[in-house]
């Protein structure tokens, strides 16, 4: 056991802690700074299990933060990923409609494109076949060509080597466990850390941590896991990301087709509500408190039916049968031997922020805190797009030296 302290701590080592402390390290290269994470590496949970797409901003309205980050981070991301010579596969992305519904759709993401300056162009069905000959859609499109695929845990990777470089310290294998009095930390080795200034990147438990420094009063955490099925064949019978018009009236995008880095395909992913944290698979990670909070939430939910959680929770839970989650994806395209998607990926779990009172999903990024303490509660996509621009709004804005 031991006592340290730091300039600045930072609670998780997802891309948005390691962002925050790149940016720290540039704004103060005299300060002490560590990142607090308790698995044995970064990027263990929602970074790491990210889908790897950089997207290019056209999806959020344009007063949100999300709407002001991401078109910067598309372009940040992608010049970090040149210097520093990781993989990126600039394959662009299409989104088609389904319907005559849906053409209203592809007008309402232009427009919102337009606004926070998107480089975007609507389409017709000859302009769609010259892009992704595979491509289905009704009377027109939406094409995005800045949007881009990358390996989140290789990005992830060289950010850590770029950070210990620094001198900055990561404290792995060592969680948070509780605070007491100011900003002493006990860690899960029973450790304890103290420091100048707290930074709250911890993703799945950041509104739990927020509330031990009177945060997070109005939210909770709800997570939804996210599945994809991989195409196992040997051809590329898709080269460009399908996206459908997505539901604009909650956070989740559809099933669709993503070109992976290494040019592989996979269709996805699910939006399925968990019944704990860290429910990845079977009973792995098993907390008895979160079942309990977390299905008394989500039996609320399916009662009063807030934001169509009854439909969208039966929608999400079909989709573990894999005949109906290949025939959503197979409306997006002319021709697909759906049968050769048939091994899951490594499951994800979003962190969605939920409003305890209006028991709404909230849709853009949420920071709180004071001088002391900076909470990061909604980190959630396109936060690993966002995260360069993300984390020096963090620190200009909400962190005081």
């Amino acid at each position: 056991m031991s006592s340290v302290s730091y300039n600045y701590l930072i609670l998780g080592g997802g891309i948005v802690g390691l962002t925050i402390a790149r940016e720290l390290s540039v704004k103060y290269p005299k300060s002490s700074i560590a990142v607090l994470e308790k698995e044995a590496d970064i990027s263990m949970h929602s970074s790491g299990r990210n889908s790897g797409v950089l997207h290019a901003g056209f999806y959020y309205t344009a007063d949100s933060l999300k709407a002001k980050f991401t078109v910067a981070g598309n372009k940040a991301m992608k010049k970090y990923c040149k210097e520093n010579g990781l993989k990126l596969n600039e394959c662009g992305k299409v989104v088609v409609a389904r319907s005559k519904t849906e053409v209203k759709g592809i007008d309402t993401l232009y427009q919102r494109g337009v606004k926070n300056g998107v480089d975007l162009t609507v389409i017709d069905k000859q302009s769609l076949k010259e892009i992704e000959p595979n491509a289905r859609t009704f009377e027109k499109a939406l094409y995005s060509p800045t949007t881009a695929t990358v390996d989140p845990v290789e990005i992830s990777q060289c950010l850590k080597k770029e950070l210990l470089e620094k001198g900055i310290t990561f404290r792995l294998k060592e969680g948070y466990l509780k605070r007491q009095r100011g900003n002493i930390i006990v860690t899960t080795k029973g450790n304890t850390v103290t420091a100048d200034v707290i930074i709250n990147c911890a993703g799945l438990y950041a509104d739990k941590i927020a509330q031990d420094y009177g945060f997070s009063s109005a939210y909770t955490i709800l997570p939804f896991k996210g599945i994809y099925l991989k195409y196992s064949g040997f051809d590329h019978p898709i080269k460009t990301n399908i996206y459908p018009v997505p539901n604009m009236e909650n956070p989740f995008l559809g099933v669709h087709y993503t070109v992976t880095v290494d040019n592989h395909i996979k269709i996805g992913p699910t939006a399925i509500p968990a019944f704990w944290r860290e429910n990845y698979s079977g009973l792995d990670n098993f907390a008895l408190s979160e079942f309990l909070d977390i299905s008394m939430i989500e039996s609320n939910l399916l009662l009063r039916n807030n934001f169509n959680f009854r439909s969208l929770a039966f929608e999400e839970i079909k989709k573990y049968w894999k005949p109906y989650y290949r025939r959503l994806a197979s409306e997006l395209v002319h021709q697909i031997d759906g049968p050769k998607f048939k091994d899951w990926t490594k499951p994800g779990i979003r962190a969605q922020l939920m409003h305890k009172r209006s028991k709404e999903l909230v849709q853009d990024f949420v920071i709180e805190g004071d001088k002391a303490s900076v909470h990061i509660l909604n980190a959630v996509s396109p936060a690993f797009t966002c995260s360069i621009p993300f984390a020096e709004h963090v620190v200009s804005n909400y962190v005081i030296n």
